[in-house]
């Protein structure tokens, strides 16, 4: 008997009170179905939302299913940036992941279709399905357009710094503000909304190249057709999401990411996501997987082109087909089927010969998008986990949009116990070649684990800086973020890490190669790493306590459980 069926014998009162709804008599006992979406008024990724979660429900009425809507909106990192709102983003994921779990257990469902677009909303809504454990589909919510001369939201963190610098007029950076987010759907370039999106189907979570459709597309609605019907073959065989996702689904994930050139912000998310499914990932895992990859994807911003052009490439498909050697091509997806036969099905049915009708109105191939594996645009693919004594259990760097002049580097550390302090310096020139900007007290436990977004915008987008300093941070970065920064650096400064010890002048090694990330120096004076050790145990007897500024609220109880970013920084 489904799940829905044997809890309205325990509780009389739900006929009741779903008829009340709006529920027809003979709804009561078809297969219920929650349809979880993050739909709001808030921002492009989640207002289009309603309109595709309307056709999810026709598609399960049609195929014999009842759906239910439920929401819990999220919030836009973009509108978020350079004020307190961004250190709500990290914790807003554990709280939505929380709502499906509520909303899932409290009421009796026998499966879910789960619908997002952004960066914190993608892995809530996964984390949720590894947590209630029904059957379950995510369906992707697409990409947005990209404006004139293929303007995208990225590039505004750019202009403003230039602006600030005179660099460019104020008429022309207000068409830039103006003109750079021209539809719905996730911002149009490998950000981490667009990563996350990725992810969901690399997982099997999603429906084989749902992953990065343009919102304003029909092949959207098409999958959420798809979505209705399949997921009645789901509850019909029972087949949840842990009997899907298992370890190798996770490698699979990791390896596209690094084919990809993902947002590292997805270190923070799939160890998140793997948690729920009772699997545990962490940097390492990255590290070593990166390590035997290839960077192929030509999207910004380490590529050229606006990320609406990947499903014109082929999507995920189209990468996994090129990293095929490295996958696990026999993990199960929601199709019920595996890796390799859905693979073999699409090109059965002419996806990619669909998919590339759009590249030819750009004079395009599929190839420059997607490079072939041996033709790659860089090896070891994007991420590195540096280690050493400035992050003993970590830090993370994403060497794909590095200059080749940081990889190896010593520079004189410029600390600041906030951003706010440190982009005050750099654009106003307080800050030098030379210098290692680190900006500390930023991790989950310090302030919510923001993103430094303006600050690294405001270093690559500088011709002088962009190749001759580092950020080093125990916060984090956005998806977009180009130059030299380095990021969740662990344990960070709110817990006593050795980035909270770091004074004016002391020398700070990167040597991303050997993936190193150590003090090397005190004063500006070389040392051995031994004497370095003892310096750094006696500054610590003088460090001060961290007194967080939250004493009450959401980031109260975030930084009270939050784990370290290398292992997800979830609520423990």
């Amino acid at each position: 008997m489904l799940n829905s069926q044997k809890l309205r014998d325990l509780a009389p009162e739900i006929d009741s009170l779903r008829l009340g709804s709006g529920w027809k008599l003979d709804d009561l006992a078809k297969p219920q179905v929650i349809i979880e979406s993050t739909f709001g008024d808030s921002h492009p990724g989640s207002v289009h939302l309603f309109d595709l979660v309307e056709a999810v429900k026709k598609s399960i009425y049609k195929n014999g299913g009842f759906g239910a809507r439920y929401f819990t909106t999220d919030i836009c990192d973009g509108e978020a940036q350079g004020h307190d709102g961004i250190n709500y983003s990290l914790a807003s994921r554990d709280m939505i992941a929380n709502m499906v779990e509520i909303h899932a257990n409290a009421t009796p469902f026998d499966g879910g279709i789960f619908l997002a677009s952004c960066d914190k909303a993608v892995p809530a809504l996964l984390m949720g399905i590894g947590r209630v454990n029904i059957p379950s589909i995510f369906i992707p919510g697409g990409v947005m357009n990209a404006g004139p001369n293929e303007l995208t939201l990225e590039q505004i963190g750019k202009y403003s710094a230039m602006c600030k610098r005179g660099e460019i007029s104020k008429e022309e950076y207000e068409y830039y503000k103006h003109n750079a987010c021209p539809s719905c759907g996730a911002c149009s370039f490998i950000g981490t909304a667009t990563t996350m999106q990725i992810m969901a189907e690399s997982l099997g979570l999603a429906l084989p190249g749902s992953a990065l459709l343009p919102s304003t597309s029909k092949e959207i609605y098409d999958y959420c057709d798809i979505a209705g019907k399949q997921i009645m073959n789901l509850i019909k065989n029972n087949l949840k999401p842990r009997d899907i996702v298992t370890i190798k689904s996770f490698e699979n994930a990791i390896l596209v990411h690094a084919a990809i050139s993902g947002s590292t912000n997805s270190l923070l998310h799939l160890p998140a996501i793997a948690k729920e499914f009772g699997i545990t990932i962490d940097g390492e895992t990255f590290d070593r997987l990166h390590r035997k990859s290839n960077y192929i994807l030509n999207i910004r911003p380490a590529g050229n082109y606006p990320a609406q052009y990947f499903y014109y490439a082929g999507g995920v498909p189209r990468i996994m087909e090129e990293i095929k050697s490295l996958l696990n091509l026999d993990e199960l997806t929601v199709t019920g089927k595996t890796i390799r036969e859905n693979l073999d099905d699409l090109k059965k049915n002419g996806y990619y010969e669909k998919c590339s009708e759009y590249l030819k109105k750009y004079n395009l191939k599929a190839t420059d998008i997607i490079r072939p594996f041996n033709n790659p645009i860089g090896t070891n693919g994007s991420i590195a986990i540096l280690k050493g004594n400035l992050a003993p259990l970590g830090a993370v760097v994403k060497h794909t949009v590095v200059p080749k002049e940081c990889f190896n580097i010593v520079l004189k550390a410029k600390p600041f116990n906030s951003e706010e302090e440190a982009i005050d310096a750099v654009l106003n020139h307080k800050v030098k070649p030379g210098d290692a900007v680190i900006i500390r007290y930023e991790g989950p436990k310090g302030s919510g684990m923001p993103e430094m977004f303006y600050t690294t915008e405001a270093i690559a987008s500088d011709k002088e800086l962009g190749k001759t300093i580092a950020l080093i941070t125990d916060g984090r970065f956005s998806g977009a973020s180009k130059g030299p920064a380095i990021g969740h650096v662990s344990p960070e400064a709110a817990e006593g890490g050795p980035i909270a010890l770091v004074e004016e002048n002391d020398l700070i090694e990167i040597d991303i190669l050997n993936r190193s990330l150590n003090i090397v120096g005190i004063n500006g004076e070389r040392k051995m790493l031994s004497e370095i050790d003892k310096i750094l145990l006696e500054r610590k007897k003088n460090l001060k306590s961290f007194q967080s500024k939250y004493d009450s609220g959401v980031l109260k109880l975030f930084a009270e459980h939050a784990v370290s970013p290398m292992k997800g920084g979830y609520m423990k």
